[in-house]
């Protein structure tokens, strides 16, 4: 899993995340409605399996990508929980209203990002203490400012694919859950080295550098290096690709100008979308 760093953009991260999560703001593409930056969450789908899909169904994917993840925290009711890489913050404001946790921390890299989180959940920011905690830190995922012992869930979501020390933000989240807490990460993940070192070739954020062609099977390993007990991997992907590139197919604006080979990439065996859980202590 381990690869020449990128040039180093602002806060330290390579160049192409910088800019991306920068002066782009991937968050207004409009491959990511509603802001969430995730591929989704797709399996609630309601009516006629071939009907169009909305851009309500593509926001509601990414909830749905999130609520998938916070389902492994229950009971969450009264618990501290961080997410590390929050983008805008949008699902740490999810957690906090759907699920009763007494604080919900967001870390990102990007101070962007933190900035645009603080603004997008001012409101929310401003009520906390009457409906749970909320407050956003910028920090990276090997180097977390929080102490130790100090969360009762962490989660990741669609992150870990840009994590270039996946060794630091194991140890991290070690360190910082509490004795049986949990972690839950989601992403997309090559399922054997051979499909890592070709994914490069097929999509573009890998040969880039914005994306990092991690192994699943070496990320589940590192969890456990660090210390983490009872890693558990499960493949989603039959949720997240086939109607991920149908609705971007139905979209003028954003199927030749976004990269759809992430279905190609699946349906070959060289990527899937993966749920990884873990217990700490």
């Amino acid at each position: 899993m381990t690869q020449q760093p990128p040039p180093a953009g602002p806060a330290g991260l390579p160049d192409r995340v910088a800019k991306v999560y920068g002066e782009l703001d991937l968050s207004t593409v409009p491959a990511f409605a509603g802001g969430f930056i995730n591929f989704g969450y797709w399996a609630g789908l309601t009516g006629p399996a071939d009907r169009p899909l909305t851009e309500a169904d593509r926001v509601r994917s990414e909830q749905d990508l999130y609520r998938l993840v916070l389902d492994t925290f229950e009971p969450a009711r009264g618990r501290t929980a961080l997410e590390v890489g929050c983008g805008r913050g949008l699902g740490c404001a999810l957690a906090l209203r759907e699920r009763g946790l007494g604080a919900v921390i967001g870390l990102d890299a990007h101070p962007d990002q933190i900035a645009r989180a603080k603004k997008a959940n001012a409101e929310l920011l401003a009520a906390s203490p009457d409906t749970g905690r909320l407050e956003f830190l910028q920090g990276a995922a090997q180097q977390i400012p929080l102490p130790d012992g100090s969360v009762d869930c962490l989660f990741s979501v669609e992150a870990a694919q840009h994590f270039r020390d996946l060794p630091g933000f194991a140890r991290e989240s070690a360190r910082v859950l509490r004795a049986g807490g949990r972690l839950a990460l989601t992403t997309f993940f090559a399922p054997t080295p051979a499909a890592a070192r070709a994914l490069p070739g097929l999509l573009p954020p890998y040969a880039d550098g914005l994306d990092v062609p991690h192994v699943v099977d070496e990320v589940a390993a590192t969890l456990s290096a660090a210390g983490l007990r009872q890693v558990r991997v499960r493949p989603i992907g039959e949720g997240v690709w086939e109607d991920y590139d149908r609705y971007m197919a139905q979209q003028p604006e954003l199927r030749d100008e976004w990269p759809r080979r992430y279905l190609t990439a699946y349906e070959t065996g060289l990527l899937d979308y993966y749920v990884l859980t873990a217990t700490a202590g």
